[in-house]
């Protein structure tokens, strides 16, 4: 009997962890992930895009999109690393719902950029590569 009890203990408790790591994963829906990046790759577009990474996302980002910008320590969550080969593989479609949309520490930038300021901020979230 002692030995259904821990099982059924262990086996709660990895539902429960499993539940949590769930709740971390960004899912973006199947038609946001399939958007094309509206705005065209150009030197203006990527030196603007520049800009605006730099005035909205480099604080908890940082220079590089390592994740360890100023106001990185006081935030929960994990910020990423822009540079990695896993960030980099998301779509462009993704970037844009994830900056537009935001969630828990990740504000929302639907009232704070346009749709073409989010596209040429992708722009450059890509040149962070390793």
């Amino acid at each position: 009997m002692k030995t259904i009890k821990l099982l059924s203990v262990v086996a709660i408790a990895s539902f429960m962890l499993l539940s949590f790591v769930d709740q971390d994963k960004w899912i973006v829906p199947a038609k946001d992930k399939a958007m094309k990046n509206t705005v065209e790759n150009n030197k203006e577009n990527l030196a603007e895009g520049k800009t605006l990474y730099n005035l909205h996302c480099k604080s908890c980002h940082g220079t590089k999109g390592l994740g360890d910008g100023t106001k990185a320590k006081g935030l929960k969550g994990d910020l990423g690393d822009f540079s990695s080969a896993a960030f980099q593989a998301q779509t462009d479609g993704e970037l844009f719902y994830k900056t537009k949309k935001g969630r828990e520490d990740m504000p929302s930038y639907a009232k704070k950029m346009t749709d073409e300021e989010i596209w040429m901020t992708v722009h450059f979230m890509r040149t962070l590569k390793k």
